[in-house]
């Protein structure tokens, strides 16, 4: 049974997570891609505030297709996370609490998770329409410029991802394949 996160998301129920557990996500997140981590680190490095409150945030990892006629957004997979991973220690120490995307994190990524209790969520690579129908509402909040990098704030409704890295270190890349590996030598 997956377990439901409302955004903001609260400490204790992170803590909680188990990489392997379901999860649906309903409430705002925000998206960002290499570009637009790369500007919000220029604006901290030059002491400015950043385009959202990152406090208890979820970042998407997306670069939305444009919207099709009556729809709010286009098709909206994950992107490598691995892009992200020099950006990403210091948005946890400031407060980030969550990543959805796709792909293994560095070493120095997943000791900040477990320093100030993040999470690492894996949205499923090719279920970009399905993820899609999760989202209610998609507004461009910065970097404009950017097209599909640039940040949005989405509503979104039980959105289905996994918990890949929870706030332990945990990861179930590793774990997963090592329960594989042990299975093929019985």
């Amino acid at each position: 049974m997956a377990v439901r996160i409302k955004t903001p998301v609260d400490q204790e129920l992170l803590c909680s997570l188990k990489a392997g557990d379901e999860v649906l996500i309903s409430g705002t997140i925000y998206t960002a891609r290499d570009a637009a981590h790369k500007r919000m680190m220029e604006l901290i490095d030059s002491g400015r505030p950043l385009p959202f409150d990152i406090r208890g945030q979820i970042i998407y990892y997306v670069g939305p297709c444009p919207a099709p006629p009556g729809k709010v957004i286009g098709s909206a997979g994950p992107t490598t996370s691995g892009r992200m991973d020099a950006y990403t220690p210091k948005l946890i120490e400031m407060g980030l609490k969550g990543m959805i995307g796709k792909g293994a994190r560095s070493r120095e990524v997943v000791e900040a998770m477990k320093k100030y209790g993040a999470v690492y969520f894996g949205a499923t690579g090719g279920a970009a329409a399905l993820i899609a129908s999760c989202i209610k509402k998609a507004e461009v909040i910065a970097f404009e410029d950017l097209g599909a990098e640039a940040i949005r704030r989405l509503e979104v409704e039980d959105m289905p991802c996994i918990v890949i890295i929870d706030t332990r270190g945990n990861d179930l890349y590793i774990t997963g394949r090592a329960r594989y590996e042990r299975k093929g030598q019985e």
